[in-house]
């Protein structure tokens, strides 16, 4: 039996990605680290990402002035990390210092990546049309790197209700994918 669910909860069902952290760089050279659910892929080549921020988000700022920063993706060691980031404004604390997050250098964007995280994507600021009404910034990704020596590789889902669900059983069909094979590598 179907049950009606609000249409404003359409993201629960339909949350495109991982929970992601991004970190930017104030003018004055402060990092800042943020955690965000509401990112989608939206081209292969170049690899661009609309990626949401408003306002309300002490990093909104940092990336509408200096147009760059980093998508660290996380794995389900460090879920709890992950939402008390997201809990709290690094307007008021460092929150790479409160929560154990080390940064190191990017080599292409001037926003720290994070070392506890399985991949960080290096991105600039392409398209900023979107901003004013979505509150979407559309970010192309510069440079990726993927610690691969990580032995937890769950990547984790936010369900919009502060619940959330980490990567499971991997079903490989990549033999089924004869339309898109310049895709596999």
């Amino acid at each position: 039996m179907f049950k009606e669910m609000a249409s404003e909860k359409a993201y629960r069902l339909l949350e495109s990605g991982p929970i992601v952290m991004v970190t930017t760089r104030a003018r004055d050279g402060t990092p800042n680290v943020m955690t965000m659910g509401f990112h989608m892929m939206m081209q292969h080549e170049p690899a661009l990402i609309g990626a949401v921020l408003g306002p309300w988000d002490h990093s909104f700022s940092a990336l509408r002035e200096l147009g760059e920063c980093v998508i660290a993706v996380p794995t389900i060691d460090l879920a709890q990390t992950v939402v008390d980031v997201g809990n709290c404004s690094g307007a008021q604390l460092d929150k790479f210092e409160k929560f154990g997050l080390t940064t190191m250098p990017s080599r292409r964007v001037d926003a720290p990546s994070i070392m506890e995280c399985f991949a960080n994507l290096e991105c600039t600021v392409v398209d900023q049309s979107m901003v004013s009404r979505y509150n979407m910034f559309v970010l192309e990704v510069k440079r990726i790197v993927v610690d691969e020596s990580r032995p937890e590789r769950r990547l984790i889902h936010h369900q919009g209700d502060g619940r959330f669900v980490a990567d499971g059983e991997t079903l490989d069909l990549r033999e089924r994918m004869v339309h898109w094979r310049y895709l596999m590598d």
